[in-house]
């Protein structure tokens, strides 16, 4: 008996320790490429010297400050305004709106810079809009022209002030309505009640959806290359791209890190600070919205309408239009092609993702290590790095180690489907993680303790109680992974296979040999089934509970 006892505690440590350094492994793994590119830059710091004294360095960091300091501003103005009008308001389809501005996600920055830039440049669509209406003269004086930074800061702000309306939006909802009526009771009008009382305690919130947009901007190829800003990231693809100095793009990536460290710092802090959940009794109340009437009633319903409309539907008119009149870029047999690559990238990279990530938090969940919890909250710092920078850091890593142990290793990673879901598991590994992690804090670990005691090992309460609870969670984290890869770019145009393309590869390639037009119908099935799956999400996932 006393032996049998024996086995069965030698084989539960033996499992323990397995699934420990298992999922230290998967976090080291993750890791590998950035810390090779920080590695790899202290010991060759001085080839670099020469280049300080070169005004690119300077242009970069001046071009990539000033689209950050736009961005941030603009989105914060857009997403806070637009959450407080549908959140506390009744007006004309403010139902309708609190969930269809969701829909900019939809829509990737560098297919909004196509749309905005073929609109209004010369004997574009507004110039015949305006031809038509006044005259030809006239429509030239009238129509401004989109300088490269404008373009830039318009196209990132319109699509990615979601991030600050969602995360602002769930703040004000989970509001104390104590405070609110505190802050009545004192006299307060909704103007002092909005600055002094909502807005100080919806800041985490907001915190955190201004370092998501940070990031995001910092981290954004596609706008900015195809209005020719000259940024880090245009820098360290043309670094490694053009002149097949790997060297200079490394270094130019470890710069990069620095200032999206910043934002990922302030990220994580705000997120230890914000709740989603309110204890207090008076939240579980309704939320009082009020009635707007009138003149107050149209603005609302015209601002939303607007935000709206140049945010999702003034991209997808400009496509449609584009994929009726100009079909004939490309074969049906060409559209299908890219639909299965697509596709196959997702199923291929999201499975993977949501399997590690659900072994990494289930070790995490029955071993309580302090060690592997601090590596795993490593591993999800992917989410901060740029596509672009991931990229060559995978290049980097895979080349040295190929040239150490003298092998052809390179050619399973580089130029593959599986550097490729490396790269995306690098980069989106924190959606799965994180999306996972929440629920797990929700399940009482009595749970775990009482199957245990009635003969369960560990591997059943995951098979029979983890899987079960975390279902609906697995879908939702499918889609959001879903969303990100039909949109990244950097990394699919770096990593992918030769002649393997996707929607955003064939759309880029397209509009960078001056063929905007064509970039149409493949920019039309990334915003088509980007919305698909925003819909989705909205219906099984993000509708308030009622």
């Amino acid at each position: 008996m006393e032996l049998s006892f024996f086995n069965k505690a030698q084989k539960t440590k033996l499992f323990d320790q397995s699934i420990k350094l298992s999922a230290i492994i998967i976090s080291l793994i993750l890791l590998a490429p950035v810390f090779f590119i920080v590695m790899g830059n202290f010991s060759g710091t001085k080839e670099y010297l020469s280049f300080f004294s070169n005004s690119e360095l300077t242009e970069y960091t001046k071009n990539s400050f000033f689209i950050l300091s736009a961005v941030l501003t603009i989105t914060l103005v857009i997403g806070v305004s637009s959450a407080y009008i549908v959140t506390f308001f009744i007006f004309p389809f403010s139902n309708f709106f609190k969930y269809s501005l969701l829909l900019s996600f939809a829509i990737p920055p560098y297919i909004f810079a196509y749309t905005l830039s073929a609109f209004f440049e010369d004997y574009g669509i507004a110039f015949s809009i305006l031809s038509a209406l006044i005259s030809e003269e006239s429509a030239n004086k009238i129509l401004p022209n989109i300088e490269p930074l404008v373009g830039s800061v318009i196209s990132l702000s319109l699509t990615l002030f979601g991030y600050i309306f969602i995360l602002t939006r769930s703040a004000f909802i989970n509001q104390s309505r104590n405070q609110i009526e505190v802050g009545k009771s004192l006299g307060f009008n909704n103007y002092d009640i909005f600055f002094r009382v909502i807005l100080p305690s919806s800041r985490p919130a907001i915190f955190i959806g201004l370092s998501l947009v940070g990031m995001e901007t910092l981290a954004d190829f596609g706008t900015v290359t195809f209005f020719g800003v000259s940024t880090f990231t245009t820098g360290i693809y043309n670094s490694w791209f053009i002149f097949d100095d790997l060297k200079t793009a490394n270094f130019l990536s470890f710069f990069l890190l620095f200032f999206i460290l910043f934002f990922f710092v302030i990220e994580s802090y705000s997120r230890k600070n914000i709740r989603f959940n309110n204890p207090s009794n008076s939240s579980k109340e309704e939320t009082r919205k009020i009635t707007l009437k009138n003149s107050k009633a149209i603005l609302a319903f015209l601002f939303c309408s607007f935000i709206f409309f140049i945010s999702f539907l003034f991209p997808l008119f400009q496509m449609i239009y584009w994929s009726l009149n100009f079909y004939d870029f490309f074969q049906f047999s060409e559209i299908i092609k890219l639909n299965v690559n697509s596709i196959k990238l997702i199923f291929l990279a999201s499975i993977t993702i949501i399997l590690l990530s659900f072994f990494v938090n289930f070790g995490i969940r029955i071993l309580d290590s302090k060690f592997l919890k601090f590596f795993s909250s490593l591993s999800i710092s992917g989410y901060a790095i740029p596509g672009i920078v991931i990229s060559v850091a995978i290049i980097s890593l895979i080349s040295s180690v190929d040239e150490f142990l003298n092998t052809s290793i390179k050619n399973y990673f580089i130029g593959s489907l599986l550097g490729l879901v490396f790269g995306y598991c690098i980069r989106f590994y924190s959606i799965s993680f994180n999306t996972i992690k929440t629920v797990y804090i929700k399940i009482n670990k009595s749970i775990d303790e009482s199957a245990l005691l009635l003969g369960f090992n560990k591997f059943k309460v995951l098979k029979n109680i983890h899987f079960p609870i975390l279902k609906k969670n697995f879908a939702f984290a499918f889609i959001l992974i879903s969303i990100e890869i039909i949109k990244e770019l950097p990394i699919t145009l770096i990593l992918r296979p030769f002649n393997f393309e996707t929607f955003s590869t064939k759309a880029f390639n397209m509009a960078s040999s001056d063929l905007i037009e064509g970039a149409a119908i493949p920019s039309l099935f990334i915003i088509l089934w980007s919305s698909l799956l925003i819909i989705l999400s909205i219906k099984f996932f993000l509708r308030d509970q009622k």
